[in-house]
């Protein structure tokens, strides 16, 4: 099956507004801008976004500027402009450019925007339908309201370390910035259907999500857990909690995870290896789990004795879910992963010609032809599509 590039993508026509910096609200504007929409991203004249200042790494190109990667992982399929809202000018600007958006995105502390003379309801004055997305650390309102939120505090608070480690005393953060990374993706979706209800009343609204509602809101098992059986989850390293086996065994010459998540396929792992299924504390998956030290240590004493592609490939022929541990630069080495779209080339105003990993979603007919995909763009220098701005003021004048 082959595909075509130049598809204009199924959010085209939209216009986004992006005043956001850092990872959440950089990345909810990306996840539009991936599916067609004009994104214009709204940056401080001195430094620009935060991130681009993050590092190392940092790409150096010939003409002694430095790119920030983090900058480049949050960014494509936008343009830049450079506004200073504390001057009236910078004001005017944005002004103009919000008449005629579909969606304006923010992720100042709450009440910064309407310091700025940018108010719900002076939003909803100069644009009645517009769409806006408002991200905060903790949330708009409630006790702590004005907290500042990064991802890994957000993490710490939000309950989500306190699950991740090896143990109780070894508590870990996600190893990348998940709780920015959902609450951009809860952000988009909120727009996608703020947006869809905007195409039967005529008028816009804010949607609001937080650093901490994300997290909270992927509690999943664990959330019930205390909710409902009131019981408060611990980190239990590469192993599930609640069924065994599953998780990360090591091997002869270094490690495999498996998936053994129901009955039948317990007995299968277990005839394939030559066990017994109906093992004393080990026949169903309440035993399995409450005896987990023991299975673990069965199913390690068995791994041993194979390599990792031995074991890869006789899991694979007994039909027990299972996969490697690889690097980030195995994963996009990976022919599977090239395959699904995972990775694109797009041409940088300094950098030339280099690599980013791609969007994640891809569209098909009802034929089960995929769709054309559309042509990404580069992240922007800074500054890069200013001349807008004095097209926008020509048009006002």
């Amino acid at each position: 099956m082959s595909t075509q590039p130049n598809s204009p993508g199924p959010l085209h026509g939209l216009l986004v507004v992006d005043l956001t910096r850092a990872l959440a609200g950089p990345h909810a504007a990306m996840m539009l801008g991936d599916l067609g929409a004009e994104v214009i991203k709204v940056e401080n004249p001195v430094g620009g976004d935060d991130t681009r200042g993050w590092g190392p790494p940092f790409v150096q190109p010939a003409n002694g500027s430095r790119e920030s990667t983090y900058f480049l992982c949050a960014n494509r399929n936008k343009r830049s402009v450079t506004v200073d809202l504390k001057t009236e000018d910078g004001k005017a600007a944005l002004r103009e450019l919000i008449r005629r958006a579909d969606v304006l995105m923010e992720n100042f502390r709450p009440g910064v925007l309407d310091r700025l003379g940018f108010s719900q309801q002076q939003l909803g004055e100069l644009n009645p339908r517009l769409v806006v997305l408002s991200i905060s650390g903790f949330g708009h309102d409630g006790p702590e309201a004005g907290r500042a939120g990064y991802d890994q505090i957000a993490q710490g608070e939000a309950g989500l370390m306190s699950v991740t480690g090896s143990g109780p005393d070894d508590i870990q953060r996600v190893g990348v910035p998940i709780a920015d990374l959902l609450a951009g993706m809860y952000g988009a979706f909120g727009v996608l259907a703020a947006l869809q209800e905007r195409a039967h009343t005529g008028r816009g609204q804010v949607v609001r999500s937080s650093l901490l509602s994300a997290v909270v809101g992927v509690h999943a098992f664990q959330g019930t857990k205390w909710t409902v059986a009131g019981q408060v989850g611990e980190p239990t390293g590469n192993h599930h909690p609640s069924i065994c086996p599953y998780g990360l065994y090591n091997t002869a010459d270094g490690a495999v995870q498996i998936a053994v998540g129901s009955e039948g396929l317990w007995r299968r792992f277990c005839v394939g290896f030559g066990l017994d299924p109906n093992t004393e504390g080990m026949a169903t998956n309440p035993q399995r789990v409450a005896n987990q030290k023991r299975v673990n240590e069965l199913v390690g004493s068995v791994f041993a004795l194979y390599s990792t592609d031995e074991l890869l490939a006789r899991l694979d022929e007994i039909g027990v879910p299972a996969g490697r541990i690889r690097s980030i630069r195995e994963v996009y080495e990976w022919e599977q992963t090239r395959s699904q779209g995972l990775l694109i080339d797009v041409d940088h105003a300094t950098l030339g010609r280099i690599t980013l990993p791609g969007p994640p979603l891809r569209f098909f007919d009802t034929s089960g032809e995929e769709r054309t995909r559309r042509t990404h763009t580069a992240p922007p220098v800074l500054g890069a599509d200013n001349a807008l701005l004095e097209s926008l003021r020509a048009v006002a004048r």
